[in-house]
């Protein structure tokens, strides 16, 4: 069994602030997966990577990738290698669909400013790492 990790009485303010990022993150990710799982729903997700000319199927892997990444984030599990992996959605998500409407996301059909901002979120968060209080060894 693996043992949350924190110094509570000593963390240090990067610590709270790679937690605060973490926790953040994470829900984040499970709000966007919540998102395309009950209002979208898995098949007009689907339906949509088509639309946009990605397989299908793709859209299932960003979905559990959503969900099972941002359990992970939350609990601090693995955060260097989850945050990595996640910006890979982040960065395709600006190429397809967001790169077309522009840089500011209050544009038409989104841009790609907060898929940008995200990403480089989860890089400064897979350099700080797991933070306080997190699940497992940092």
């Amino acid at each position: 069994m693996t043992a949350i990790t924190s110094s509570s009485a000593s963390a240090s303010n990067a610590d709270l602030a790679a937690t605060l990022l973490r926790v953040t993150s994470g829900v984040w990710f499970l709000l966007h997966a919540g998102l395309k799982i009950f209002i979208f729903t898995p098949a007009g997700t689907a339906g949509f990577f088509e639309s946009i000319g990605l397989p299908a199927i793709l859209a299932y892997v960003v979905i559990a990738a959503e969900l099972l990444g941002g359990l992970a984030l939350i609990a601090g599990f693995k955060t260097r290698i989850v945050s990595l992996a996640l910006s890979v959605i982040l960065i395709g998500s600006i190429y397809t669909p967001h790169f077309a409407a522009g840089f500011f996301f209050s544009n038409p059909n989104g841009g790609w400013e907060f898929p940008a901002f995200w990403t480089l979120t989860l890089w400064a968060l897979a350099l700080l790492g797991d933070g306080a209080y997190a699940v497992g060894k940092r």
